[in-house]
């Protein structure tokens, strides 16, 4: 895998280390990269791959516009272009997969215990997939359900308008595990009170889990009756603070749902490799 590793672009001097794409996960992405089409009549030579990827990553990290891109990584243009190139590709999807095999091999995915949570942000720009927040004064917003193991490593991810109940993403968001546990594993499935309904019970039932619904602080009493029970449920809750340091994710700007899946992907591989200790 050394042999895949590309030398590190020369980016301006300004540009902090924690903002610098990880040298171990390059080595991953390089990996899975598709080839550039060929160009029989000659034209301009690609851009390197790994300076617009640092460029992804750099965005990704500080949130900032397309458009105010520091130069160091390319011409803004290319990056997104390349961004959108390999959103289409399914990369950042299969990076996310790998990531989450990655992580099972090194550690485990703990499948007994799982937990499905939903988080609104705002969307600005509107686009794909939005819908009135009714927490921000019906303004336009999004919303992410999230399901994790039970370490909180995201295991699935889809995307609704804000104003979708959370129990009404349960099927979506199992549809979109990228690994699936083994054959007769035991899945128990923890949720809040905003599942609490008797479809989202039996829906779970035929894939397999076992519910366990509670209501608003009722797991934390039951923890201080019996300080040996470990809480289940906050995972996810910790997952979504994970995914909001990356500060692209807090304030959705992408109009196109693919690329804002793409970005939310790429977040998700990162979590899930740098929870297997790879750098």
């Amino acid at each position: 895998m050394a042999a895949l590793s590309t030398p590190l672009p020369i980016l301006d001097a300004n540009i902090a280390p924690r903002f610098r794409l990880p040298e171990a996960l390059w080595v991953k992405i390089q990996a899975i990269l598709p080839a550039h089409p060929p160009h029989p009549k000659g034209g301009r030579p690609f851009s390197d791959d790994r300076q617009c990827m640092e460029g992804i990553y750099y965005l990704t990290v500080t949130g900032i516009q397309w458009c105010a891109l520091p130069r160091c990584f390319g011409p803004k243009s290319t990056v997104h272009g390349r961004f959108e190139a390999w959103a289409v590709a399914g990369v950042f999807h299969k990076l996310w997969k790998r990531g989450l095999l990655f992580y099972d091999e090194k550690v485990g995915i703990n499948w007994t215990w799982q937990s499905m949570d939903g988080a609104m942000t705002k969307a600005p720009l509107g686009g794909e997939v939005t819908g009135p927040n009714p927490t921000d004064r019906g303004k336009q917003g999004v919303k992410r359900s999230l399901q994790t193991d039970g370490a909180g490593i995201i295991i699935g991810l889809a995307a609704a308008p804000a104003n979708r109940n959370d129990c009404k993403l349960v099927k979506a968001t199992l549809d979109t595990r990228p690994v699936r546990p083994p054959k007769g594993t035991s899945e128990h499935m923890c949720l809040d009170k905003g599942y609490d309904f008797d479809f989202v019970r039996e829906l779970l039932e035929d894939e397999g889990f076992v519910p366990h619904i509670r209501s608003r602080g009722e797991e934390k009493i039951e923890m201080e009756r019996n300080r040996k029970r470990k809480a289940r449920r906050w995972v996810v809750e910790r997952a979504i603070s994970w995914m909001n340091r990356f500060r692209r994710l807090l304030i959705r700007w992408e109009k196109k749902l693919g690329n804002y899946l793409a970005l939310a992907q790429f977040v998700c591989a990162f979590i899930a490799y740098r929870a297997a200790k790879l750098w």
